[in-house]
């Protein structure tokens, strides 16, 4: 559950970082650039745009799988709780043998 919550921070902090370069690009009106390796080289404002679209969406769905795998990890531990729970209600009511 911990590697879950450290998986989701990442994800989250690289979506910010993506949204805040796409909101730049989105606004730039001179040449864009994109640092590949240790080179610099001028891309396309339409095919930087896309393809920082296309990473935001990824991150997303990321995130949600992330979400819906501690939501089903809540409810085991919830469920597991509430099953011994009655099995100790259970036990006290029989009481000592």
């Amino acid at each position: 559950m911990q590697e879950n919550r450290y998986q989701k921070q990442t994800f989250q902090i690289e979506l910010n970082e993506t949204n805040s370069a796409l909101e730049e690009v989105k606004k730039t009106k001179g040449n864009i650039y994109k640092i590949v390796g240790q080179v610099m080289v001028k891309v396309n404002k339409e095919d930087i745009i896309k393809e920082l679209e296309e990473k935001r969406d990824t991150l997303n769905l990321r995130i949600k799988a992330i979400e819906n795998q501690e939501k089903i990890l809540r409810d085991k531990v919830e469920n597991t709780r509430k099953l011994i729970e009655e099995k100790l209600k259970k036990r006290e009511k029989k009481g000592p043998k």
